[in-house]
């Protein structure tokens, strides 16, 4: 195993992730009650994601 070796980070996975943390914390405090809102914000911040992520590999040369 090589211990001086780290991974690179995946962007999409990790805001996406993060997004559906606040999403259901948000939906679970019932600071968010409009579905409409709820599906907007994450088609928004699922586009956010993925917009890093593709600027990222831009910038690793991938």
């Amino acid at each position: 195993m090589n211990r001086g070796r780290l991974h690179r980070t995946d962007w999409m996975a990790l805001l996406s992730g993060v997004l559906f943390i606040v999403l259901g914390i948000l939906t679970v405090t019932h600071a968010i009650t409009d579905w409409l809102v709820l599906i907007g914000v994450l088609v928004l911040g699922l586009a956010f994601a993925g917009l890093v992520a593709i600027i990222a590999r831009v910038f690793r040369g991938k």
